[in-house]
């Protein structure tokens, strides 16, 4: 039985760029922005280097911003990400909530049956003060008994699983005795402007610091493809 102690998002394809924003909004007046060529001072360039960078115009990053601003959803809706998150179940029930703008899916258990991999934290938060219903404050130490019986636990339900499956029980049931911290890998598609609603819901301090962990990852990647749209979309930073 394999333990991790995070989760991955990874980058697999996109479709546009920041221009392809500019120009959502731009066919309103029917016209079409193209990216300016800059002169590459060839620090750090590679062997492929052309001579010249593509930049987006000042006025389409001021574009993009007011966009953004005043919340004109529609043109940032138009580019799109594609990543491949490997994450706890629990995890991933909580952020399949997020539907609009998103596809998703996810490997079955239906079809796979080899060795679950399990998710442990590194630390262990306590329970949410002032009576609140969600959330955490602080953190728990928690003695080596109880660290064994977590161990024990899902070791035994690994054990339950493959016995029934070695008895010929179907996968589709004998998955009902995996733990909610089993990982699971789904591919998730969807628009910047879907991708910017997550990362603001769980970026948030309040959120679950397990997705929030997908969310910075999630935040990186669409900053690095889109760094002018999402740095406009970023009210979170």
């Amino acid at each position: 039985m394999q333990i991790v102690n995070s989760s991955t998002v990874d980058f697999v394809d996109k479709l546009g760029t920041d221009l392809t924003v500019v120009n959502a909004a731009r066919v309103s007046f029917d016209k079409t922005s193209v990216m300016l060529k800059k002169a590459c001072d060839h620090d750090g360039c590679g062997p492929e280097c052309r001579g010249y960078t593509e930049v987006l115009a000042d006025g389409d990053q001021k574009l993009i911003g007011y966009l953004a601003a005043h919340n004109h959803w529609s043109p940032f809706a138009h580019a799109q990400v594609q990543l491949r998150i490997t994450a706890p179940i629990f995890v991933a029930r909580q952020l399949v909530k997020h539907q609009i703008g998103l596809v998703w899916n996810e490997v079955s258990r239906r079809y796979v049956s080899d060795e679950p991999t399990y998710f442990l934290p590194t630390v262990w938060r306590g329970k949410p003060v002032n009576g609140a219903k969600q959330g955490s404050h602080g953190e728990v130490i928690l003695p080596d008994a109880v660290l064994r019986r977590v161990d024990d636990l899902m070791e035994d339900s690994v054990e339950v699983y493959n016995m029934l499956m070695t008895f010929g029980v179907a996968a589709e049931q004998a998955r009902m005795f995996l733990l909610q911290n089993m990982m699971t890998s789904w591919y998730w598609t969807g628009s910047l402007y879907a991708c910017a609603r997550i990362c603001d819901l769980r970026l948030d301090a309040h959120a679950q610091g397990e997705t929030t962990d997908v969310a910075k990852q999630i935040d990186k990647i669409c900053g690095e493809h889109f760094p002018h749209a999402w740095s406009a979309l970023a009210s979170w930073s």
